[in-house]
């Protein structure tokens, strides 16, 4: 059982996405922006995904390349096939989640296999270290049924996509940025939840569904609505959300250990060094991306 939250903190400031389109246009919510690489280290980027429009999100996204970072796509409901350069090829549906290390490079395509009805999710980019940005390209699908979860006393439910949360391991683990990636189900209005972070480790929390409340250490709370993401302040021991509103909500908590490294980006290039970006370049240009 994790140690109860002492401190809990507060809320340095609540956003609103911006609405962007990706791929061969399919439309999406930007949530985590590259203004706040910095602030979120070692997050990059959180996009979110809703629609029922095929006009939204049929045109997928086709065969493009990335390096230096690992990508994490969470499906809420709809259908994606995945295929890269390096022979992975996986699909992608209700309640799964795709984590995909890009290290040297691949060339991959993310192209929905539905023609109608509802396409919802995240997608997270997740930096790797100067020091593992030219690994071996890895994948990995995890089926809905495969992610462990657990149940606290009040009743919510907690998927541990990585990290640890009441005991419970998550199914993926990184040494390095350490992150915790939980999609937390809400019940009844003021379930709390509760969740232990290092002061360190950089945190947000994204609602997808209902309001959910950040009670700080003096018991006040802020209220985040649905489509809206709270930056943590790093000044407390931990995280404690309450349910709000008249229906059942639905949150990602997301925290990890920030690299404290220079960041480099050139669209789907993520390295260190203006030079690396370069290279990256010529090797995309070349056909040396795995």
């Amino acid at each position: 059982m994790d140690t109860p939250v002492q401190s809990p903190r507060r809320v340095e400031r609540v956003l609103t996405g911006v609405a962007t389109s990706d791929g061969a246009g399919v439309k999406l919510t930007r949530l985590l922006t590259q203004d706040l690489q910095q602030r979120l280290d070692p997050f990059l980027m959180l996009d979110n995904f809703a629609s029922d429009d095929p006009d939204d999100y049929g045109a997928g996204f086709p065969n493009h390349p990335h390096r230096g970072f690992e990508t994490v796509t969470y499906m809420i409901s709809g259908r994606m096939r995945h295929r890269d350069s390096a022979g992975h090829e996986g699909l992608l549906q209700n309640g799964g989640v795709q984590w995909m290390t890009a290290g040297r490079g691949l060339i991959h395509s993310e192209m929905p296999e539905q023609e109608e009805g509802v396409m919802e999710g995240f997608q997270l980019w997740l930096n790797l270290p100067g020091r593992d940005k030219m690994r071996e390209p890895w994948y990995r699908d995890i089926q809905s049924a495969e992610i462990p979860e657990v149940q606290t006393p009040e009743g919510v439910t907690a998927r541990v996509i990585a990290g640890e949360s009441h005991g419970v391991k998550g199914s993926v683990q990184r040494e390095t940025t350490q992150p915790l990636y939980l999609d937390l189900h809400f019940g009844a209005t003021g379930q709390r939840f509760e969740q232990p972070l290092p002061a360190q480790h950089n945190a947000f929390v994204c609602v997808y569904r209902g309001s959910v409340e950040v009670v700080g250490g003096d018991g006040a709370a802020t209220a985040v609505a649905r489509g809206r993401m709270a930056i943590l302040a790093n000044d407390g021991d931990g995280v404690v959300l309450r349910s709000a509103g008249n229906e059942p909500a639905r949150a990602l908590l997301i925290a990890g250990n920030p690299l404290r490294e220079p960041i480099a980006q050139y669209g789907p290039f993520v390295m260190n060094t203006r030079q690396q970006l370069l290279e990256a370049v010529e090797d995309f240009n070349n056909g040396r991306l795995a």
